[in-house]
């Protein structure tokens, strides 16, 4: 009987495996496969898949017009559910992209793939032909995507899957926490808007962030006014995008070139051309919604005019090196008779909540609503920066701490340059819809006695004056200032400063114009719309400092850095008026400037060394007399400088521009000196230029 069952048992068996062959994997069923061999189920899959593209794939019309011949390869996966999944798709065009999408979309729910008759998930890469023909007849090759372990497949997929979530690219730039590159032509797009009566916004503490500026100027809506119909890649790429555009769903950055190629002529000078050839690099972006970053790199050989490559040689540091040139920073010979100045920006912004932005980096800062600021300019070179900007109700109080050089030979330390630092506090009140005030405070100290930064200025609300006391007034030197602003009407502004070093009651009463009297002021007033002309701008401003302003009796505590000032590009001692004027149409713009002044400068003879109060970083402690003392007093200069630029915005992503401009000035002392002398020069210009920065050529 155990026989028979044995025998009984092995006939079962063989029948068993005879009638159906077993396959450990099997492939998705698609519809109307269910009936075929095991062996042609994934033949059958394969042409359902194409047959059902071919029947609803509709190439764009884009595509069509661009006469496009090529391939598009997808990647889909079939789930354990047996639902149809696209994870990447390899084409150019975004339209092509949401036609697989929608496509894929349609496909039934099929028969999940198995493994030792467990579900599973199968992938797929597959192409589609463009012009669209029906495949399912074809060799085409219709890869399978391997099974392997859940990490390694996870691992393979992770690539894709960072490529699968970029999104398409929107300028989020708008609305970041990113500086607006602060110069004073391109901030005037927005200068109206920004003032209009009613407006409970700031608009002394420069440079601007996006999102601030958004609130009253729509950059969304200028780019699209400004964008030129095109559609191929080199096309976009110079006259509306970034070069590199990249964005996720938290992530976003863009990548661009920095040009700044010039030539030009100065009619005063002994050599052919003026030129300056930058190239650089510009990376800006940002990480979720409250953190971005901005780093530019320009490398720069230059030769500018003769009056120009003067006063950067009179501003050169200790060392070998033989110019500073103005607001970038010091150049190394390059040539005979050129530069080569390297200068490097960054900063990293985050705003923690609506009422914070805290930036550190490498940069300049201005605090004014003018062409001129007498408390806080951009005129110096960059210098590392830590600022703080808190807005709430009416108010704005910007607290910024930087880290200065002083390079001069008489401060030099083991071949080094001596480090100086120093603190500002800028209280912004809109005190009505019409009337702003601010109030500024500033010190300046040294690292004496390993003294290093003070913790002393590191509160953001203590009155600095009353600290420079505790801790010697040889310690530090404070400044005082005071802003101003009145909306007339939304066409017209009133605006002013004023800044004090040192003051003495007692002397003011005496009326004998004493040099303790160490002040400067500024008046100004802007026209929008001037005469109803859309976007043309008009300013006229006043600009007085006395002698011996932003100086002091000790060797390094003056207001400046890398031998240029922090405040007025002239020093002190000077008073000068400006008349600009600002138009922009489209993609064109026109610039004027007109500046008239006067300004006091030391005779540095043999026969008169005395120090007449126009160089900060002089002391004080030898000049001429005590009281007496005027503003323009020493070697009387009569300045004029006067600019024309006109120029076409080449790409408003990168602000890259071409542009012409004429400069004419007229340089007269009384008295000609071995530094000082009559100088008339006529200097015409034209390039192209990512503008990024202003440039002060009006000294």
């Amino acid at each position: 009987m155990k026989k028979v069952l044995v025998l009984f048992l092995f006939i079962v068996q063989y029948q068993a495996f005879s009638q159906k062959q077993y396959l450990p994997e099997k492939p998705p069923v698609y519809p109307g496969c269910g009936d075929v061999g095991i062996d042609a189920l994934q033949n059958c899959f394969d042409a359902k898949i194409y047959n059902h593209i071919y029947e609803h794939f509709k190439v764009p019309q884009k595509v069509l017009d661009d006469k496009y011949k090529g391939e598009v390869v997808v990647l889909f996966e079939v789930d354990t559910l047996g639902h149809f999944k696209v994870i990447y798709v390899n084409t150019v065009y975004d339209v092509l992209k949401k036609e697989v999408a929608r496509v894929f979309a349609k496909l039934p729910e099929v028969q999940p793939a198995t493994y030792n008759t467990r579900k599973t998930f199968k992938q797929y890469s597959i192409p589609i032909k463009i012009p669209l023909v029906n495949q399912q007849n074809t060799t085409m090759v219709f890869e399978e995507v391997h099974q392997q372990s859940n990490s390694e497949q996870l691992a393979k997929q992770e690539f894709d899957s960072v490529s699968a979530s970029l999104q398409k690219f929107e300028n989020r730039a708008y609305t970041s926490q990113l500086n607006i590159p602060f110069t004073h032509s391109d901030y005037s797009r927005f200068d109206r808007q920004m003032n209009l009566v009613g407006t409970n916004s700031h608009t002394a503490s420069k440079p601007f962030i996006y999102e601030e500026v958004s609130e009253y100027y729509d950059f969304k809506s200028e780019k699209e006014t400004l964008k030129k119909d095109k559609e191929s890649w080199g096309g976009r790429k110079l006259w509306n995008e970034h070069l590199v555009e990249l964005q996720g769903k938290d992530y976003w950055f863009t990548i661009d070139p920095i040009f700044d190629l010039q030539v030009g002529k100065d009619s005063d000078a002994d050599f052919n051309t003026t030129y300056n050839n930058t190239r650089g690099i510009l990376v800006q972006g940002g990480l979720g919604k409250r953190f971005n970053f901005y780093t530019a790199f320009f490398e720069s050989q230059g030769r500018f005019a003769d009056y120009v490559n003067r006063y950067a040689e009179s501003l050169k540091a200790f060392g070998p090196d033989p110019a500073i040139i103005p607001g970038r920073g010091i150049a190394k010979r390059f040539k005979t008779n050129s530069y080569d100045y390297p200068v490097a920006e960054a900063y990293l912004s985050y705003t923690p909540s609506k009422y914070f932005n805290f930036q550190f980096g490498h940069g300049k800062t201005f605090i004014g609503d003018g062409y001129r600021s007498l408390v806080l300019s951009d005129v110096a070179s960059p210098h590392p920066f830590f600022k703080i900007n808190t807005k709430f109700w009416k108010i704005k109080y910007t607290n910024t701490w930087k880290w200065l050089k002083d390079v001069r030979p008489e401060a030099e330390q083991d071949k080094a340059f001596l480090t100086k630092y120093i603190a500002n506090h800028y209280l912004s009140w809109n005190v009505s819809k019409r009337l702003n005030l601010g109030f500024f405070e500033s010190v300046i100290w040294e690292n004496a006695n390993n003294r290093g930064f003070d913790v002393n200025y590191l509160n953001p609300i203590i009155f600095y004056r009353a600290i420079e006391f505790q801790t010697g007034q040889g310690a530090g030197n404070a400044l005082l200032g005071a802003t101003a602003k009145f909306k007339w009407n939304d066409q017209i502004n009133i605006y002013g400063q004023f800044v004090l070093d040192e003051f003495s009651l007692s002397d003011v009463k005496g009326g004998e114009r004493s040099w303790k009297n160490k002040y400067g002021y500024q008046l100004g007033i802007k026209y929008f719309d001037a005469f109803k002309v859309d976007n043309l701008m008009l300013q006229l401003e006043y600009n007085r400092v006395r002698p011996y302003a932003y100086s002091h009796n000790t060797i390094l505590l003056n207001y400046g850095h890398s031998n240029e000032s922090k405040a007025h590009l002239w020093g002190s001692n000077f008073s000068e008026a400006i008349l600009i004027g600002r138009y922009h149409y489209n993609r064109w713009y026109a610039d004027a400037k007109l500046i008239f002044g006067v300004k006091g400068l030391d005779f540095n003879t043999a026969d008169d060394t005395f120090s007449y109060g126009g160089d900060i970083y002089r002391d004080y402690n030898d000049r001429p007399f005590d009281t007496g003392v005027e503003v323009g007093q020493g070697n009387k200069v009569k300045i004029f400088n006067g600019n024309l630029q006109a120029g076409y915005l080449v790409n408003p992503a990168s602000n890259l521009k071409v542009f012409a401009d004429i400069t004419v000035r007229d340089f007269n002392p009384e008295a000609t000196t071995v530094d000082t002398f009559n100088n008339s020069t006529v200097w015409f210009n034209f390039g192209v230029r990512t503008d990024l920065f202003n440039w002060y050529f009006d000294n």
